[in-house]
């Protein structure tokens, strides 16, 4: 199945709690090809702080299949839903997924934050994202590139450097592509983090 999972879209898989790791097991052992993305977050125990792997976007994994033949993917035992309009699934766009494997590839520090689609418009010009195009808003130093999976109404922001980027025109944006937002850390004190 995986040698033609290629020619099927990405969906978004709506999972219980905590279960991403082992339904994406679960489905990749069945031979689909699946997405999870993870970011490194430290955590404090009572006698030591340790780095831990969590989902970019909790409570969901994207996977590549044949929205026909379904089932298969709505009795892997996690699995609680395929994401959709009006009970319809409907198939992640493929730039927004791109560009989060881009991010995950890059092995930039990464974390969930909030949807946003707010600020100028900039390119990636070197480094490891470059051609990605987003926002930019420019509050105090630090910088985060923000990709958005419209579909989830939720991004991941990855910090960069400001030499990266370079502005891009209005009238550029393309109508299809990966969401992709550029922005800093608040001045306001906010983290960007959501809860899962």
């Amino acid at each position: 199945m995986s040698n033609q999972s290629a020619v099927y879209p990405w969906f978004a898989v709506q999972v219980r709690g905590r279960y991403e790791t082992t339904t994406a097991g679960l489905l990749d052992g069945k031979g689909y090809e699946t997405f999870l993305p993870l970011h490194k977050c430290r955590r404090r125990w009572s006698d030591r702080i340790k780095e831990i792997e969590l989902p970019l976007f909790p409570g969901y994994l994207f996977c590549r299949f044949d929205i026909q033949r379904r089932l298969p993917i709505l009795i892997t035992p996690g699995v609680l839903s395929i994401v959709g309009i009006a009970k319809i699934p409907v198939p992640v766009d493929e730039g927004e997924i791109m560009a989060i494997q881009s991010i995950v590839k890059a092995g930039l520090q990464t974390q969930p934050c909030p949807y946003q689609r707010i600020g100028q418009r900039v390119r990636i010009d070197c480094g490891p994202l470059c051609g990605l195009e987003g926002i930019i808003e420019n509050l105090k130093s630090k910088h985060r590139l923000m990709v958005s999976v419209t579909l989830l109404q939720r991004s991941v922001a990855v910090e960069i450097d400001e030499a990266w980027v370079s502005a891009v025109s209005p009238s550029r944006r393309p109508g299809h592509a990966a969401e992709v937002d550029l922005l800093s850390a608040s001045s306001s004190g906010h983290s960007g983090m959501i809860s899962g």
